[in-house]
């Protein structure tokens, strides 16, 4: 079992910044794969960015790149979604996933572990 903790969310302007972070617990996460997710009502959940845990091996979507970036802490055994130059439509509840062991994947059923997940709010 792996327990996943969002924060970091909340309401910001368009062009602002928020960095997410994801603590993990319950076992070792350095083989890891992670994902982050968003979701808004109405609408499927979306793929954000996955990455290794070492994030030697990192995949973003396409409407993030270049503005968001993925990192992590090990020491406090934390990732972290930075995002800048947010727009509008970033608004979303963003999950971060953990799988603990495979390769890095977009799609949300690889992964077994989520998070209840955190409110991003971008006003135009």
């Amino acid at each position: 079992q792996v327990d996943l903790v969002e924060s970091g969310g909340g309401l910001v302007q368009a062009g602002d910044s928020l960095r997410l972070s994801c603590a993990a617990s319950g076992g070792t996460i350095s083989s890891c794969v992670i994902g982050w997710f968003r979701q808004v009502p109405g609408k499927e959940r979306e793929f954000v960015v996955a990455s290794s845990w070492s994030g030697g091996s990192t995949n973003y979507a396409d409407s993030v790149k270049g503005r968001f970036t993925f990192s992590r802490d090990n020491a406090k055994n934390t990732v972290y979604l930075q995002m800048n130059s947010l727009k509008p439509e970033d608004t979303a509840v963003y999950y971060c996933a953990a799988r603990k062991s495979g390769l890095v994947r977009t799609s949300e059923s690889w992964y077994d572990y989520w998070g209840q997940g955190t409110q991003v709010t971008v006003s135009s």
